[in-house]
């Protein structure tokens, strides 16, 4: 199954923008429909490998926890550890990649499965919603922590 994916360019380096994704404690003051926010488990490298998440995003309202798979400050991706009763499946990725002028180009893809049947269109409709909201929130959560 395909992806669906947006990017953004932020006005921060890489190194700052992956330390904001990795902040995972942060995400209910900057991610849409993030109620809790919990590091579950930790790796060798200091980040995190399990989290645990309550959404509340209109229609969906959930728990899941999703587990992590580092790679510096290139990328980061993951998929569905524990499903919630809602979110069968999710699988997704941050891939960052350099801009000039000190900025960095965020590429982010996403692929859920609910329990409740969804025509395809709606699915990907929604999907689409959730990675623009999640790109626009990062950009305004890192940029101003650069002010």
């Amino acid at each position: 199954m395909a992806r669906t994916s947006g990017d953004i360019v932020i006005d921060a380096p890489a190194d700052r923008v992956m330390a904001a994704i990795a902040d995972f404690e942060a995400y209910p003051r900057w991610a849409t429909g993030m109620r809790t926010v919990e590091v579950r488990s930790v790796g060798a490298n200091g980040l995190a490998e399990t989290v645990y998440f309550e959404l509340d995003a209109s229609p969906i309202r959930d728990h899941y926890t999703l587990a992590y798979t580092w790679n510096g400050d290139r990328s980061v991706s993951w998929q569905i550890a524990e499903p919630g009763e809602m979110l069968t499946s999710m699988d997704g990725a941050y891939t960052l990649e350099p801009v000039g002028g000190g900025g960095t180009k965020v590429t982010y893809q996403l692929r859920v499965e609910v329990s409740i049947p969804l025509l395809g269109m709606l699915k990907r409709k929604a999907e689409k919603v959730v990675v623009d909201a999640a790109l626009k929130g990062l950009k305004r959560h890192v940029e101003a922590a650069g002010d």
